[in-house]
């Protein structure tokens, strides 16, 4: 396989870190509007908060995560390590899908929140159930987010069945293999 040259590489990956990144801190945003959201007394933050969240979701945090799964995907294909020849390639790209589909779920009971709160202020207690649930999701988001991000950091050994074979072929060949 060949590599990226370098500048393509680096674009490739800085758009992916970006795009990791943005969606980390917008979670985390969103965790602090769910926050607001249930413990505010005042409803106008309460309102607020939940209208915020559905926008938040939508523009940013959606968006970022189908951003970090396409670029991580193309810049797996780009690099030494490609996209099924190492465990921890493959465990970032399974969290990526799992939680990007499970974004899409979470964003149902988001926007109906949000509708609640832009039609009027919700009571102490109302529909609490889902208001702590949202906060739990974002708080879970985050955790596997952060592992991902400790996945790209510390790249743990276990080359797969696939990534043995192609490190055999590049030795024979000569090329460079990947460690």
């Amino acid at each position: 396989m060949k590599t990226f040259p370098p500048r393509l590489r680096k674009l490739t990956l800085t758009a992916h870190v970006t795009s990791s990144l943005g969606w980390l801190g917008a979670v985390a945003a969103f965790l602090a509007l769910a926050l607001a959201g249930l413990t505010s007394a005042e409803s106008q933050t309460v309102r607020g908060a939940y209208v915020a969240m559905e926008l938040v979701g939508w523009w940013v945090i959606v968006p970022f995560s189908v951003a970090s799964l396409v670029t991580g995907v193309v810049q797996s294909l780009g690099t030494v390590y490609g996209l099924v020849r190492h465990y921890w390639v493959i465990a970032k790209l399974l969290i990526t899908v799992v939680a990007t589909l499970l974004l899409l779920v979470h964003m149902q009971p988001v926007g109906h929140l949000a509708d609640a709160a832009a039609r009027a202020a919700l009571a102490a207690g109302e529909l609490e159930g889902m208001r702590v649930q949202l906060i739990a999701d974002a708080a879970a988001a985050l955790a596997v987010l952060l592992v991902a991000a400790g996945l790209s950091v510390f790249k743990p050994r276990g080359v797969t069945r696939y990534g043995r074979r192609r490190q055999r072929e590049q030795a024979a060949t000569g090329q460079r293999i990947a460690v």
